[in-house]
């Protein structure tokens, strides 16, 4: 299992050899490709679960747009075409990377015991799960109390800039804070101008989760070409995801 995650690393290495930024960098699609942008449909306390609820913001722009920007910039075969699951689908057992954002809106969010068992196994079998966009104490409140019941006898670490999450692909100065669309890293949503990552781990020190807090990644990949975005919002929102991709594909 070591030397496979070697070898993938080397692999997934090869494009930075050359400018990725160049216009006449290829996609490459794969039906069977090794990543697939899966994003997590749930439930809140005022709705929305079904319908485009919070769940559904930046959707499906900026899981296309990551997608893109994972073929360009690494050597990974990924799908065309992102999906979306519940944590209840057994199908989430066939992808090691799931996204999910927003969970402090509506009230929070609400898992059935059959989520909360799923979700448990998904992420104790060796599963990624990335949390993203939500902002202030409130909202971490919300996230909290639901997260608390997957894993309750488990604390939620900070993970400081020398953690091999930042540097495992690009060498990243440890968490960014990432604006929305028309705002700017000096004052965020809520008027937060810092962003911090935090993270539930495995017996072995893994992160299951990673919750990226005060920063919104998913307008990142969303406004890539967006003329009012900064590019380098855009940059520091695929470096971070890329990272934490190539994370979770390698532990």
């Amino acid at each position: 299992m070591h030397l496979i995650r070697i070898l993938f690393l080397i692999l997934a290495y090869l494009p930075s050899l050359t400018n990725a930024a160049e216009e006449d960098v290829g996609l490459s699609y794969d039906d069977a490709g090794e990543f697939n942008f899966v994003r997590i449909q749930f439930d809140t306390y005022y709705g929305g679960g079904f319908g485009y609820g919070p769940w559904a913001i930046d959707f499906p722009d900026a899981d296309i747009n990551f997608l893109r920007g994972v073929s360009r910039l690494t050597n990974i075969k990924v799908m065309s075409e992102p999906i979306v699951l519940r944590f209840d689908d057994d199908q989430i057992f066939d992808f090691p990377f799931l996204y999910m954002l927003e969970v402090g809106q509506g009230g929070g969010i609400i898992l059935s015991p059959d989520e909360i068992q799923n979700m448990r196994e998904y992420l104790l079998r060796g599963g990624f799960l990335l949390i993203d966009d939500f902002w202030g104490q409130r909202q971490w409140d919300n996230f909290y109390s639901a997260f608390s019941q997957v894993f309750p006898d488990r604390e939620i670490v900070e993970l400081k800039q020398e953690h091999e999450i930042f540097h495992v692909y690009y060498d990243i100065d440890g968490p960014q804070m990432i604006p929305a669309l028309y705002r700017s890293d000096e004052v965020g949503e809520q008027g937060i101008d810092y962003a911090s990552n935090h993270a539930i781990l495995d017996d072995e020190g893994r992160v299951m989760v990673l919750i990226n807090w005060n920063s919104d990644m998913g307008d990142g990949w969303e406004h890539t070409y967006h003329p009012a975005y900064p590019t380098r919002y855009a940059n520091s929102a695929y470096r971070l995801g890329i990272n934490y991709l190539m994370y979770s594909m390698t532990h």
